[in-house]
């Protein structure tokens, strides 16, 4: 399986981001999908997850701002990012798992990662 991210780029605060991520290979429509990001001297922290009955899962930071979405018929993940904020500067990760959306949101039973997409987002 692998994971290839798009849509990344800079934007000013305020604006709006689209990320996908595409698998190509076998993909289970019974695993958990999520995005993930990781700033410069920071730890990788999860996003958002989503479940393959849609069930999605959201870091605090983020609820409210951000939509995490999949169509499985296209194997394809989505996260729209809206009101960007600076502090939302990362390179972003997508990655699948055979494991629930909050064990996924936290890092656990990962089983692939793309290779990232940067987001940079300036005040």
């Amino acid at each position: 399986v692998q994971l290839l991210e798009s849509g990344g780029g800079s934007v000013q605060a305020g604006g709006s981001l689209r990320l996908s991520c595409t698998s190509s290979g076998y993909t289970s429509n019974t695993i958990s999908m999520g995005w993930f990001r990781q700033a410069p001297g920071k730890e990788r922290e999860g996003v958002a997850t989503i479940g393959s009955d849609g069930v999605t899962r959201y870091e605090e930071s983020v609820e409210g701002r951000f939509t995490i979405s999949r169509d499985n018929a296209k194997n394809t993940l989505y996260l729209q990012m809206d009101s960007l904020k600076p502090e939302d500067t990362a390179m972003y990760y997508c990655a699948t798992g055979e494991t629930t959306p909050w064990l996924l949101l936290n890092l656990l039973h990962i089983d692939h990662w793309g290779q990232g997409t940067q987001v940079t987002v300036s005040s």
